[in-house]
């Protein structure tokens, strides 16, 4: 249960990502700025954790041994997804994107056989390929049934145009992040903690971050002070406090592929952190109607799916 806790903390956190996201976006910021910010930020913040705790040589040496494998499953649960995050939010609204971003439960419960967990057979350890937990995967489909309702609801306001770009670059990034999150555990084992990997992702993001910062200065110019404060706060938020405890949360579950999937669950509870956000911090109204029920759905579905064995 400790694993799911954190990761319901988490959500909390990672609930910045929508809010701060969205309310950038309004104020004119452009995605590229407010992608690149969010990982460039956090990086002073999370070498210093790690550089206290004595852990930095260690990490270096470990990207330097995998550093293919680093480059390309770090940056599909580090920048790559949140690009498409990022995209996503100039066409929908904050807690539709959050909702959205549920689908990530379905993908990671589908990528299971991708993966392998250790077993004891005979007193031996063994790996063995895992399988789509069944009982999770009925419990998460109803989940998603509370997103699909949202989206209906929303559909009678926005056009088919921006209800596509709202949501395909979400459903995208939902595979993207367990994908490259999952394989980038294994490639770590138990020799790379959580502080690590959070600022080991971040490293191998770097270079696609400062390309989109040159697009963004090049097209847009620079930022204004508010932003910078703004993208400070999303930094610190998501880059640094909901990654170090998801990646905690994921690290305590990766043995067990049904625990993960409960993990990666508890971030449907940041779509009720991201309703309340955008109420409290861009004015936005309490859904009502079939959006309501959608997230009373989303809420039942991930309690259920935490205490599920």
């Amino acid at each position: 249960m400790s694993a799911i806790f954190i990761g319901l903390l988490s959500s909390m956190f990672f609930s910045a990502t929508f809010v701060v996201t969205k309310l950038m976006g309004t104020g004119g910021i452009s995605w590229e700025w407010t992608a690149s910010l969010r990982f460039i930020l956090a990086l002073p913040f999370l070498f210093l954790i790690v550089f206290f705790r004595g852990e930095v040589k260690s990490l270096l040496k470990a990207i330097k041994k995998d550093f293919l494998k680093w480059m390309l499953w770090g940056n599909l649960s580090g920048i790559g997804f949140y690009i498409l995050l990022t995209m996503s939010s100039n066409f929908a609204p904050s807690w539709l994107v959050a909702s959205s971003w549920q689908i990530t439960i379905i993908a990671g419960l589908l990528l299971s056989p991708l993966f392998y967990v250790p077993v004891i057979i005979n007193n031996k350890t063994e790996l063995k390929r895992g399988k789509i937990p069944v009982k999770r995967l009925i419990i998460s489909s109803f989940i998603l049934i509370g997103v699909i309702i949202m989206q209906l609801n929303e559909a009678k306001t926005m056009s088919i145009s921006s209800i596509l770009k709202g949501f395909i670059p979400v459903a995208i990034s939902a595979f993207l992040y367990p994908l490259g999150n999952r394989k980038l555990m294994e490639v770590c084992g138990d020799k790379i903690n959580s502080f690590q990997r959070s600022l080991g992702v971040t490293l191998v993001s770097m270079p696609i971050a400062i390309i989109l910062v040159i697009i963004g200065g090049a097209n847009n110019g620079m930022i204004s002070g508010i932003d910078f404060v703004q993208a400070l706060i999303l930094a610190l938020f998501s880059g640094v406090i909901a990654t170090i405890t998801f990646f905690f949360a994921t690290t305590k579950a990766k043995h067990n592929l049904s625990l993960l999937a409960a993990v990666e669950s508890t971030q449907a509870g940041m779509v009720v952190f991201t309703v309340v956000g955008s109420i409290i911090f861009l004015h936005g109204s309490f859904p009502k109607g079939l959006s309501l029920i959608g997230i009373i759905i989303i809420i039942i579905g991930m309690i259920v799916n935490s205490f599920l064995k």
